[in-house]
C-alpha cells in the first residue's frame, strides 16, 4: 500500500512539473566522448548506459544514454525534441556488431578509390548508421577536396548514400585516441566533450617552454591541458609585478629580477641608498609596493620554486 501511494505521489509530481512548462528528456551520446543530444524518452524509462535507437537528421542510429529521464524548462529548447524509437534489443546489438564489421571492410575500399582519383585525403573513421541507410567517412586534408566523383563511386559500391566529412586534426585525435606526453590517455578522447580555445599566451603565463614539441599534443596543436590552470595563473599574476618593475621594500628600493607565481614570491636587487651596492633578496608579494612599472605584454613567470 505504501509503494502504491509512493508511485501515485511520484506520478503527481511529474504531472505538476509538466504543467509548470517543463518537458521530460534524456541525454544521448553517439560517440565515446562527444556532445550530448536531448531526446524525448517517449514514455520510456531509461537508465544511464542504456543503448537506444533514435531518429536523427541522417537516419536511425544507435546511441548511449548519457543521463536518464529528467525534466527541464521547455523555454531552453530551440526546437521540438525527437522521440526515441526504442531501447536497443538483442537483435539491434547484433546488427550493430555486423555494422562494425562492414565499417572495417569499407576502409580499404575507400582508400583504393581515393588513390584511383588521385585525391590527397587521409581516412580517419567510418560510421555506418544502424539502419544502413547511410555510411559516413571522416577524413583530414590540407585543404578543400573535390570528392564528387569519389562519392559517386562509393555510392555505387555500397549501394547507399555515402557522405564524406572533413574534420580537423584535433577531431582526429579525439576519434583515434592515444597516449599524451604525460603518459595518460588523451583528454579529448577521455572526458573533454568540446575543445576550448588554447593560446601561446597561456604557456607564457605558466612559464612553460615555447618549444612546439614541449607544448603540443599528438595532434600537433597546443595541448588542451594548458587551459586547465589558466584561471588560477591569471588570478595569481594580478598581484605580482613584472620583471624589471621597480619596487619598494623594507630594505629599500630595487628592481624585480624574477617571480614565483604559485609561491607568490618576488626576487629583487635592492639598495638602501642609491649609492649602495645592490643586495639580492626574496620577498612575499604582500611585503612590496610597486613604484614604477615596466611595460610588458605578459608577466615573466618562472615555474613555481625556481628563482634564478
Amino acid at each position: 500500500m505504501a509503494d502504491k501511494n509512493t508511485n501515485e505521489k511520484t506520478a503527481n509530481e511529474k504531472n505538476k512539473i509538466k504543467a509548470g512548462g517543463q518537458v521530460e528528456i534524456i541525454g544521448v551520446r553517439f560517440e565515446r566522448v562527444g556532445r550530448v543530444y536531448y531526446f524525448n524518452p517517449n514514455k520510456t524509462e531509461c537508465a544511464l548506459g542504456d543503448n537506444v535507437l533514435v531518429e536523427t537528421e541522417r537516419g536511425v542510429d544507435m546511441g548511449r544514454v548519457a543521463f536518464a529521464n529528467r525534466y527541464i524548462d521547455s523555454s531552453t529548447l530551440t526546437q521540438p525534441l525527437k522521440p526515441i524509437v526504442r531501447k536497443a534489443t538483442e537483435a539491434d546489438m547484433q546488427q550493430e556488431a555486423a555494422n562494425r564489421i562492414r565499417e572495417d571492410e569499407a576502409r580499404p575500399i575507400f582508400i583504393e578509390k581515393v588513390q584511383k582519383h588521385g585525391l590527397q585525403m587521409k581516412l580517419v573513421d567510418v560510421h555506418l548508421l544502424h539502419d544502413q541507410s547511410r555510411i559516413n567517412f571522416y577524413y583530414t586534408a590540407d585543404g578543400r577536396v573535390d570528392f564528387r566523383e569519389l562519392a559517386k563511386d562509393l555510392g555505387a559500391v555500397f549501394r547507399m548514400r555515402s557522405d564524406l566529412w572533413q574534420i580537423m586534426v584535433r577531431d582526429e585525435a579525439k576519434r583515434k585516441n592515444g597516449i599524451g606526453i604525460c603518459g595518460r590517455t588523451l583528454c579529448c578522447a577521455t572526458f573533454l566533450e568540446n575543445f576550448q580555445p588554447v593560446s601561446i599566451k597561456m604557456a607564457k603565463e605558466q612559464n612553460l617552454s615555447l618549444n612546439p614539441t614541449k607544448i603540443s599534443g599528438i595532434c600537433g596543436r597546443l595541448m588542451c591541458c594548458l587551459k586547465y590552470e589558466e584561471d588560477t595563473y591569471e588570478h595569481l599574476n594580478e598581484s605580482l609585478p613584472n620583471e624589471g618593475d621597480v619596487i619598494k621594500t623594507a630594505d629599500g628600493t630595487g628592481e624585480v629580477l624574477s617571480v614565483s607565481v604559485l609561491r607568490q614570491l618576488v626576487k629583487a636587487a635592492v639598495r638602501k641608498k642609491p649609492t649602495d651596492a645592490p643586495v639580492i633578496n626574496v620577498y612575499n608579494v604582500s611585503e612590496i609596493t610597486v613604484v614604477k612599472q615596466k611595460f610588458r605584454d605578459s608577466k615573466n613567470t618562472n615555474i613555481d620554486g625556481v628563482l634564478e
